[in-house]
């Protein structure tokens, strides 16, 4: 996160122009107020009330929505490190000249980042619309999948009937087997092993083609228990 950001005034994006003892103060309170978030969204999940997490960060509710309008601009500044690393795994694949290779790796890095990190699992499959920056980011991660998943197909090394939309699926069975944390990481590596050698193109075949859910297009990176399918722009499907 960039040093000067908390030098930032959230609702107009104009430098603070206090004294620099008020900024150091602004700065800390802004410092404690994430790191509480991030806390209890993990524990507790994101529909921790807001004042609650005031509380625990030990600043007045007031000071927290100055800094904070929403709570889903809280949510995208908590997880910004998140938002750029997967953003990182969809430019790596798209920028890999081996179709098939590309498609591999991001699966197993997301894979392997939910044995990580799972609270950010649930903020990139949250709906909200009225932050665009986050929208924003989470659609350009979704259409890089999808182009992966073109590429792939393109290249003749992933079968036809696999659909952007099955990503959930993959992401979901992986957030099954990671339960606990002292097997996760090998227990995760195996399901993908298995999920990979079955998508090859070449391999055996369904007896007729999987139908493909019309509009509906992949929900997040990585999935999560209650994640579902939801309507997605055609350019995710296509």
């Amino acid at each position: 996160m960039p040093a000067d950001v908390s030098q930032i005034a959230p609702a107009t994006g104009v430098r603070d122009t206090e004294s620099p003892g008020l900024r150091s103060d602004a700065a800390s309170n802004r410092r404690r107020v994430l790191e509480a978030a991030r806390a209890l969204f993990a524990s507790r999940g994101l529909d921790v009330p807001m004042a609650t997490i005031a509380r625990h960060a030990g600043v007045g509710v007031a000071t927290l929505y100055r800094r904070f309008p929403t709570r889903e601009a809280l949510v995208t500044e908590v997880f910004s490190d998140e938002f750029s690393a997967c953003a990182a795994i969809v430019d790596d694949a798209l920028a890999d000249d081996d179709a098939w290779r590309a498609f591999r790796r991001a699966i197993e890095t997301v894979c392997a980042s939910q044995t990580r990190d799972r609270e950010f699992n649930d903020a990139l499959l949250s709906s909200f619309p009225d932050t665009v920056g986050f929208e924003r980011e989470r659609l350009r991660i979704e259409e890089g999948f999808a182009e992966v998943v073109r590429r792939a197909k393109a290249a003749g090394r992933l079968r036809e009937d696999f659909d952007v939309s099955d990503l959930s699926l993959v992401f979901l069975a992986n957030r099954g087997v990671i339960g606990d944390p002292a097997t996760a990481p090998a227990a995760s590596r195996r399901l993908v092993a298995h999920l990979l050698r079955s998508f090859e193109a070449g391999r055996a075949a369904p007896a007729r083609p999987f139908r493909h859910p019309p509009r509906w297009g992949w929900a997040g990176c990585p999935g999560h228990p209650g994640m579902s399918y939801r309507a997605v722009p055609k350019s995710c499907v296509q």
